[in-house]
């Protein structure tokens, strides 16, 4: 009975240990499966809070890529305006150099032109001084200075004759010694073909009215007339290169107050000059 007892016990008690050392188990299990849950739910709150930043770091670059995406479409629209601009400048460019270019081939042809109208003038110069110097060679022998003068001015030879050397007072009929002299023009003349004589009168303002002359105008007029005539019937110029003109008492070299200045107010000037219509032909040439 008592080893029954005894076995009874015992068994209790190892029971008895079993169900504590199961229970400290568990206790551990639990403890351990508290801990992981505490771990879990602070990794859950750490995981939360990093897709919540990830979250407002996405929406973000979002934000970031939408508006670089506007920038990037405000910046095409703009290269592609200055794309625009620089085709335009180009064409512009391109043709202000073509019109540049053609005001500089325009001028430098211009400038030929005008160069070689110089060219012609400065050798009409030279023709005028030749001419002066044959009509003074011509004229020295037994002319005195002050009855005449030749002069050249620009591209012009002025000879000037006082009116004692071809007329008689109020008269418009030349002289016969006067004729030497005229035929000493014509010599000159008449190798310088490629010029025009122009004759013009000059009178004081002594008033005049004749049977045949009715003022100064008509004198001075018949008197340049009278001298083209000699020049053509007398020693053959060609009176197409012929030109007469009156001037009257309105062109004088001095006052006519004097007696003297009258003198020099009454005169016949002979003009060698070139022939008009060639001139203008120059100036109608276009550029070459």
């Amino acid at each position: 009975m008592k080893k029954a007892i005894l076995i009874v016990v015992s068994v209790f008690l190892f029971s008895s240990c079993i169900s504590k050392k199961k229970y400290a188990d568990l206790q551990v299990q639990l403890d351990d499966t508290n801990q992981s849950l505490v771990n879990a739910k602070a990794n859950l709150q750490k995981c939360l809070v990093e897709k919540s930043d990830k979250t407002s770091r996405v929406a973000s670059l979002e934000e970031q890529i939408a508006m670089l995406k506007q920038q990037n479409e405000h910046l095409t629209q703009s290269n592609n305006n200055a794309l625009k601009q620089v085709e335009n400048l180009t064409v512009l460019t391109q043709s202000a150099s073509d019109n540049i270019k053609s005001v500089i081939s325009q001028l430098s042809e211009k400038d030929k032109y005008i160069n070689g109208i110089r060219e012609a003038m400065t050798r009409k110069d030279s023709i005028n001084l030749a001419v002066a110097f044959h009509l003074k060679r011509e004229l020295a022998d037994g002319i005195q200075d002050q009855d005449i003068q030749i002069d050249v001015e620009k591209t012009v030879v002025y000879i000037s004759l006082s009116d004692k050397l071809l007329f008689t007072s109020g008269g418009s009929t030349v002289l016969p010694k006067a004729k030497e002299i005229l035929g000493k023009v014509a010599t000159v003349v008449k190798n310088r073909p490629d010029m025009e004589v122009m004759v013009e009168g000059h009178t004081d303002n002594v008033a005049i009215s004749t049977q045949c002359i009715q003022d100064n105008w008509d004198l001075s007029t018949k008197r340049a007339t009278s001298v083209l005539r000699v020049l053509q019937n007398d020693y053959n110029i060609d009176p197409k290169r012929l030109i007469a003109a009156g001037r009257s008492e309105y062109v004088p070299l001095e006052s006519n107050d004097t007696v003297e200045g009258r003198a020099r107010n009454r005169r016949t000037r002979i003009i060698i000059l070139p022939k008009l219509d060639q001139f203008f032909d120059i100036l109608e040439q276009k550029p070459n």
